[in-house]
């Protein structure tokens, strides 16, 4: 069968359905799915070639298999990267980058708004091997400038934030890490390339966790690296053979379909978050909305610059609990935040994003609980913070499940 070559130029929502399609010889016209460990070689010198690198072919799907090209291929189409490395998770990425980049005596600077187990990761089990971390805030372009040290080889920040949606200045970000030497990667989960493209505004390295927008429906976990070819082959390559961060073939296959939507499915959700963040703005047991696409968040303007004028389908809010100044503040904003969570009969309880389903959390005490609480304030992240990740629902329907909550607090 004779392979068509698409053409150049394509619009992001074709390449989300046509990148990588035709890997079989039997003419599917749905991406084929390699259900296999090991792959036959026709003789010992192919194998001998393949494995060691000097001819392409699959050997073993720890490290190779088609299921799992398709998938990298069509990201580092939408992200606008010469190549993407998958990996059994979002924190599996993160892990592959700091293990390929970083060694004893080397210095990261990383946001203090990020994800609570990079946090984590960075300064608890790196910090073990003699890497050095210091945790900035995320929009203050001076405190990156000033953590800079002659061994600082890596800046690390997500934009917008998990749960805050903090947005930090790319390409502001860019210039300071290539200026000391280092790279700069940006975790894109949230926006993902239907909405925003790093390396168009100077990232480096892009992370994924595909367990959230990539899939879309909650599905499976997953992960991904997207940066240059030479980084991919040179430094994370290596890492991902030995260690095995493997992205199943099942789980790139359901990724891969899941993108094929990935578009409509950003700008329905962002819709829905907009509509429903500009309603708990004007609920008097709400103290304060987090979302980027309201004109009164921060960096509302830079959001909507770097995220193709779309604040994305993630919102965060404060349940009132009385003076802040009460002692017994934390836990009568922890109460609160519980009974308006525990009302909800159509938001899922569950700290997972990136659905279909809406999903509803207390941070707090679920994707930032294993974090310290002067991780947590320094963070931002109160008791009384809840997150929503606003899916496809009716959004009427969605206001009258968090009323529910909210009309009924004391």
């Amino acid at each position: 069968m004779t392979k068509k070559q698409l053409p150049d130029h394509l619009h992001l929502d074709t390449l989300a359905v046509r990148t990588a399609v035709d890997k079989s010889q039997y003419g599917e016209n749905s991406e084929a799915l390699y259900l296999t460990s090991s792959f036959i070689q026709p003789d010992a010198a192919t194998a001998a070639r393949r494995f060691a690198g000097e001819e392409e072919g699959y050997t073993y799907s720890r490290f190779s298999n088609p299921t799992v090209t398709s998938m990298e291929q069509r990201l580092a189409k939408l992200e606008g990267t010469e190549a993407c490395i998958g990996t059994s998770s979002g924190m599996a990425a993160i892990m592959l980058m700091c293990m390929g980049l970083l060694k004893a005596g080397d210095h990261v600077i990383c946001s203090q708004s990020v994800f609570g187990s990079t946090i984590r990761l960075l300064a608890g089990e790196f910090g073990k091997f003699g890497v050095q971390s210091t945790f900035v805030s995320q929009t203050d372009v001076a405190q990156w400038q000033a953590a800079v040290q002659p061994n600082t080889r890596l800046l690390f920040a997500e934009t917008p934030t998990n749960p805050l949606t903090e947005v930090c200045d790319i390409q502001a970000l860019a210039d300071v890490a290539h200026a000391a030497g280092a790279l700069l990667a940006v975790d894109n989960c949230f926006c993902s390339p239907a909405l925003q493209q790093p390396v168009k505004l100077g990232a480096d390295i892009v992370i994924h966790s595909g367990t959230k927008y990539l899939d879309g429906q909650g599905r499976v976990i997953a992960g991904a690296l997207c940066s240059t070819k030479k980084l991919i082959d040179e430094k994370f390559m290596p890492v991902m053979r030995s260690c095995g961060l493997t992205l199943s073939a099942f789980n790139a296959w359901v990724v891969l379909k899941g993108m094929e939507t990935l578009s409509i499915r950003m700008r329905a959700q962002s819709d829905n978050a907009l509509a429903l963040a500009t309603w708990l703005e004007a609920q008097p047991q709400v103290g304060r909305v987090y979302y980027p696409g309201l004109q009164s968040h921060p960096q509302h303007a830079l959001a909507m610059q770097q995220q193709s004028g779309l604040g994305g389908a993630v919102l965060s809010f404060d349940v009132k609990a009385g003076a802040a100044a009460d002692p017994a503040y934390p836990v009568l904003a922890r109460k609160n935040a519980f009974h308006v969570i525990d009302s909800t009969l159509v938001c899922s309880i569950t700290a997972n994003l990136g659905d279909t389903k809406t999903t509803i959390t207390h941070p707090a005490s679920t994707s930032h609980g294993r974090i310290t609480e002067a991780q947590r304030q320094a963070a931002g992240i109160g008791q009384g913070l809840i997150r929503v990740a606003v899916g496809l629902e009716n959004i009427e329907d969605l206001k009258a499940d968090l009323a529910r909550g909210l009309d009924t607090l004391t």
